[in-house]
């Protein structure tokens, strides 16, 4: 799959050139002309890379920076300014803004390119994380909990998935579909910080599945966080006629039409607090049984294990 970079710049000719440059090797180019449409297109498109221009209407580069750089989801984006702003001033306030590099017009191609690889090599680490919202990826998620099944650290697994997301995905399109899966990345994040957990790993397994590795005593206020959050944003997926009804009108998984009611979130909880939990593979067994009991309320529910060993 092609690299896609994201070419954010006022000045069309300069975006043409970078466009064919990038193109000629290899690379899936798009557009912004502004700050703020830059910043949405990284919202809606999730680029591998950004190049930025220093100086630009309505949202300049290092500000396009800054915005990318404080969301947790984007932070590991790599931007690269490209300005024909050559003073040593504006060289550091684009790095302290966020950038990753740093490249004056006019350039030569092949030193671009070599900048591009250059930052992609250096965020490497991006490629053990989802795409799409950034969070760590199945590796990463395999090694915590490993790590703290090893040192037999106290340990809940919350896994999470979208109730009717399929149907959902099918009616409003991948687009849209793809918003929710960021917007329920965020939901995640600000349940763990307001629950004012600190111990805590949150990773995105693919599609709308994720796991929140946690402590036990955590695990309630966590998943009531979750539920309340994304309760409240859930409607605001859907237009008015649906939203006002409850239910879209959408085949389910057997082909049948009926109504599919608005998505909700199911948790199912795994933890060692009365069992012995011995591999990673153990919690994701534990973990699927436990959604599915927790999906059969049809609404946002979290079921833990209460199974006990000793």
């Amino acid at each position: 799959m092609a690299t896609r970079v994201l070419i954010i710049d006022d000045d069309p000719d300069i975006r043409d050139v970078i466009n064919i440059t990038l193109s000629k090797d290899g690379y899936e180019c798009f557009e912004a002309s502004n700050g703020e449409e830059g910043l949405s297109a990284i919202q809606s498109k999730s680029p591998n890379l950004v190049l930025v221009d220093y100086q630009m209407p309505k949202m300049n580069g290092p500000e396009v920076c800054r915005q990318v750089k404080k969301d947790i989801l984007l932070r590991h984006l790599p931007i690269i300014m490209v300005t024909g702003k050559g003073e040593m001033t504006d060289k550091i306030e684009g790095i302290d803004s966020g950038a990753d590099d740093y490249i004056v017009k006019p350039f030569e191609p092949k030193e671009l390119l070599a900048r591009i690889r250059m930052v992609l090599r250096r965020t490497k680490i991006d490629q053990e994380s989802n795409p799409l919202t950034r969070l760590p990826g199945n590796i990463p998620i395999v090694s915590e909990l490993t790590r703290r099944i090893e040192n037999n650290t106290p340990l809940a697994v919350c896994y999470a998935d979208l109730n009717n997301f399929k149907s959902y995905n099918d009616t409003y399109g991948f687009e849209n579909g793809d918003n929710v899966i960021r917007e329920t990345a965020r939901v995640l994040i600000r349940a763990t910080q307001d629950a004012g957990c600190l111990d805590v790993f949150i990773g995105h397994i693919g599609g709308d599945d994720f796991v929140i590795i946690t402590v036990p005593s955590m695990a309630d206020k966590i998943c009531e966080k979750i539920i309340e959050y994304f309760d409240a944003i859930a409607p605001a997926f859907y237009n008015q006629t649906d939203r006002a009804q409850g239910y879209i009108v959408a085949k389910d998984r057997q082909d049948v039409e009926r109504h599919i009611p608005i998505m909700g979130i199911s948790i199912g909880v795994v933890a060692n607090e009365h069992r012995k939990i011995e591999s990673p593979v153990q919690v994701g067994e534990i973990g699927a049984e436990l959604k599915h009991y927790a999906k059969k309320s049809n609404k946002s529910n979290y079921v833990k294990d209460q199974r006990k060993d000793f």
